[in-house]
């Protein structure tokens, strides 16, 4: 049969319980014809008359005690996935979970989730790639559960949830000899920068307003990641705009400060985002609400 049809398993169970084909039809709230001619179909697919009359009602028949543990779970699975809520258990599993998200967020968020997840799910492993122009066909075929970062273009099919608000500020060496205690428009744009070009951060917002106040900064030199950022400014009289986040990390390390820009800068939100493929899904549910946790602002 290609198409079985569920309710041949609960007959089967019904009859095997009430040993009864009347009394199987009436706890099913099916006519007995139905359970009758159910019982025929079965017998066919099983090539096997599963149940004989007895002086004890329908006695099953070895191969029908062969079959009911398997005919019951396959009930129950089918029970558990259309009626009852999945649930996942943090504690007992080994998932691993693909996450993209910016260096920034390595930096700043990857090590308090690790901790968490030490205490909450010691089983669990995490794979992180970075936010791309590729992030969101990942998200839709799987191949990533979770991305967090700052993606305004996706496309529909998509929940996002804001964690928390980023803004700008200024990195500069605490031995830089010209920037003391405050950075004036004249500085910046007279000092020298190292500027980071990545997706999923928010930093094109710069240099569009920058391009619109017609500043210019003196970039000499150009990274792909913020990584090495916070250790360059220290060690030189370069200076970086970057997320607050990002520079209170770093300058808990480095010999650096954090000044206000002189220029007003937008901010931006940081938000997870999923594909609605995985919306109901119990461990993508899991992992979003420990994110919102962890990072949302109240």
């Amino acid at each position: 049969m290609k198409r079985f049809d569920v309710e041949l398993l609960l007959i089967f169970d019904e009859i095997y319980k009430t040993r009864n084909v009347t009394r199987a039809a009436e706890n099913l709230a099916l006519p007995q014809s139905t359970v009758s001619l159910g019982l025929g179909k079965l017998r066919e697919h099983f090539n096997d008359r599963l149940f004989s009359r007895t002086a004890k009602g329908m006695e099953p028949t070895p191969r029908a005690e062969n079959a009911i543990a398997d005919v019951r779970r396959a009930l129950q699975a089918l029970q558990h996935a259309l009626l009852d809520e999945p649930v996942f258990d943090p504690g007992g599993s080994t998932r691993e979970f693909r996450i993209c998200m910016t260096d920034i967020s390595e930096i700043v968020l990857l090590p308090h989730l690790l901790n968490y997840l030490r205490q909450h799910g010691p089983g669990i492993q995490v794979e992180i790639s970075k936010i791309s122009p590729d992030s969101p066909l990942e998200l839709a075929d799987g191949r990533v559960d979770l991305a967090v970062g700052f993606m305004p273009h996706l496309e529909a099919g998509f929940y996002q949830q804001k964690l928390f608000d980023q803004h700008f500020v200024c990195l500069v060496s605490n031995k830089h000899p010209r920037v003391r205690e405050a950075l004036n428009l004249e500085a910046l744009q007279r000092e020298e920068h190292v500027l980071v070009r990545t997706s999923g951060t928010g930093h094109a917002i710069v240099d569009k307003i920058l391009a619109r106040e017609g500043i210019k900064r003196r970039v000499v030199l150009q990274l792909p990641s913020f990584l090495g950022v916070a250790r360059i400014v220290a060690q030189t009289e370069l200076l970086a705009i970057v997320p607050y986040r990002y520079g209170a990390a770093v300058a808990a390390s480095e010999d650096i400060r954090l000044l206000p820009v002189p220029v007003e800068l937008p901010s931006f939100q940081v938000k997870q985002h999923w594909h609605e493929r995985y919306h109901a899904d119990a461990s993508n549910r899991w992992l979003r609400q420990v994110f919102a946790n962890l990072f949302g602002q109240a």
